[in-house]
């Protein structure tokens, strides 16, 4: 698999997430060099375990759709005295 990667703009949106709820939550003070640190940890330790997750969602949602489909395409199917 392909290492995540984030654009600039997304990593300081994360960033600033992180040192919010540092502030807000946890009423600590987080500069911008540990919360990108904290950040490259998260994702290289813990970020699979997400993706993954997200990967086996949309499995599932596909799976379902193709389900739909096969139904529909069953419910095409004309009578005839042929049985399976």
């Amino acid at each position: 698999m392909e290492t995540i990667r984030f654009a600039a703009e997304e990593k300081a949106l994360l960033v600033a997430r992180l040192q919010r709820y540092f502030s807000e939550e946890l009423k600590q003070s987080i500069g911008r060099f540990d919360a990108e640190f904290m950040l490259d940890f998260i994702s290289e330790e813990l970020g699979a375990y997400y993706y993954n997750r997200g990967v086996a969602d949309a499995q599932a949602v596909l799976a379902a759709k193709v389900e739909d489909l096969a139904d529909a395409v069953w419910q095409l199917e004309r009578p005839t005295e042929f049985k399976r």
